[in-house]
């Protein structure tokens, strides 16, 4: 993963990024969050600390002993958690020389306690206004008011975690936790749920938690006793924490993208158009289905979804330093037809482009592939590539196969990377605007809410939300809680009190 960048002040900044106004006044504030901003060209710094990425994540000292130690002429030092990945930080000297041993070679340690876990919080600035996409130190526990009572829990997701109370119509979200998979993070979690039970003296009986029956947040919640439980899909949850924490009632048209999320037909949901309330939502349309090659294999190795799309192992995979005889393997699985989950993610349609184009082939984090593929996007050409919305079928569907044909064709005839980069990115915006407009036309929905991990990626932030803004929608996307999985807990329990209040309901 890309590591922070600790400089002593703002001077030594600019050295290393082209900073805004807006960017300087968030690096500045008594948050003291890191802030992702766009690189200057001869900033010096190795590759290696950010690699592929047009940006570093800089921060300033935030205690005394980072205002002493950048007294010493750094002009920058590289910073991360004390943790392995996904793993939850350590905060006990014993904890740290067991667990990090073999990584640090030298440990600076205290006798004052370290009580509550907290990571670095991480942001940047969307026109002129900050984006929170990690939530932690200096942002939790402040509470975030919505149009809801109280009280109820909410577990949110496995990955990038967090969990959420309302109490008298003010949200608590937790500091962010991590991935679930890991017995450490897990028993973070359940502390932090004891820690803020306690702070804000409530123990709920209501419960919301994720669809997928094999989540460990899930799991937790069926183990409770005497309480009741509401299980929200995934993306309805992205849909309402951005209602949320905008006051938004009655219906939207919610434009979820992300790359998983367990759906009420049992299959990979990720590229969602619902139409949304508080309370239910129908599913509108999506992209249409592709089975994944060898499940969640296809998640850590990006150029097997490329498969998936196109039907073969195309020769441009072949010259990219991979397995002949996988590739001819999961060919033969796709074309066979073999069992294999199926998914309408839009994250995995940005994987198996960015492994096409040879960006990406292997992911060491969640959301590589997509990252890198965005870094080599230049201004848009206004030129995108054939896609078809079939509103014949209910949900509608968008084909995705097309657009990567289209990618290829491209690639075929010697066009730049970073210029199918860049068209590639115009499709996505394209097709989303088309469904809206379709939408609108058919339902009458005026008002758009963006969420989902896919929504980290500014260009397409940017050029959606210009598109449709343009077209007369009213846009709505998250800006105090993270548009990734750590913002869902938030829609669970707002989605929880709405069928509470109103009577159960049932989700299509």
């Amino acid at each position: 993963k890309p590591f922070a960048l600790m400089v002593p002040d703002v001077e030594a900044a600019r050295r290393l990024c082209e900073l805004t106004p807006a960017e300087i006044e968030l690096l500045t504030c008594f948050r003291k969050p890191i802030v992702l901003a766009r690189k200057r060209p001869g900033h010096g710094i190795a590759e290696s600390v950010a690699p592929a990425s047009q940006y570093f994540g800089i921060m300033l000292p935030y205690t005394p002993l980072h205002v002493l130690l950048m007294r010493h002429g750094f002009l920058a030092l590289v910073m991360t958690s004390a943790n392995r990945t996904d793993e939850p930080i350590a905060i006990d000297n014993e904890e740290a020389l067991r667990r990090l041993g073999t990584v640090a070679d030298l440990f600076l340690v205290h006798n004052r306690d370290i009580i509550r876990r907290s990571d670095d919080s991480v942001t940047r600035v969307f026109r002129g206004e900050p984006l929170v996409q990690r939530r932690a130190r200096g942002y939790v526990p402040r509470a975030i008011p919505v149009g809801v009572d109280g009280p109820v829990l909410a577990l949110g997701g496995d990955l990038k975690n967090t969990i959420c109370i309302i109490r008298r119509g003010r949200a608590y979200l937790s500091q962010h936790i991590g991935d679930l998979e890991h017995a450490d993070a897990l028993a973070f979690f359940e502390e932090t749920i004891e820690h803020f039970q306690s702070i804000l003296e409530t123990r709920p009986t209501l419960v919301a938690h994720d669809l997928h029956p094999g989540y460990h947040s899930t799991a937790y919640a069926r183990r409770l006793e005497g309480v009741r439980l509401e299980g929200v899909q995934h993306h309805h949850a992205h849909a309402v924490a951005c209602m949320a924490e905008h006051g938004l009632e009655g219906s939207v048209l919610a434009v979820t993208f992300d790359g998983t999320g367990y759906g009420t037909d049992g299959h990979i949901w990720g590229g969602e158009f619902l139409v949304a309330t508080e309370r239910d939502f129908e599913r509108l349309a999506h992209l249409a289905y592709v089975p994944m090659p060898g499940g969640e294999r296809a998640i850590k190795e990006p150029w097997r979804m490329t498969i998936a799309y196109l039907g073969e192992a195309v020769p441009e995979l072949t010259t990219q330093d991979l397995d002949r005889d996988k590739l001819s393997a999961v060919e033969r699985m796709v074309r066979a037809g073999a069992p294999m989950p199926l998914t309408s993610s839009m994250g995995r349609l940005f994987d198996g482009v960015s492994a096409l184009l040879g960006v990406c082939t292997r992911v060491s984090y969640e959301g590589q592939a997509a990252i890198e593929l965005e870094a080599q996007t230049t201004q848009p050409d206004h030129v995108f590539y054939p896609f078809n919305l079939d509103v014949t079928t209910s949900p509608w569907t968008i084909d995705p196969r097309e657009i990567v044909r289209g990618v290829l064709a491209d690639l075929r005839e010697g066009a730049p990377r970073e210029l199918i980069a860049t068209r590639f990115h115009n499709t996505i915006v394209e097709l989303t605007r088309a469904v809206c407009v379709v939408a609108r036309r058919e339902r009458g929905l005026e008002q758009v809410v963006l969420s989902g991990g896919c929504f980290q990626n500014m260009f397409l932030l940017e050029h959606l939300t210009g598109r449709l803004e343009r077209d007369g929608f009213s846009v709505h996307y998250h800006r105090r809680v993270p548009t990734n999985d750590g913002g869902i807990s938030l829609g669970q329990a707002v989605v929880a009190l709405a069928r509470t209040e109103r009577g159960p309901d049932s989700e299509g």
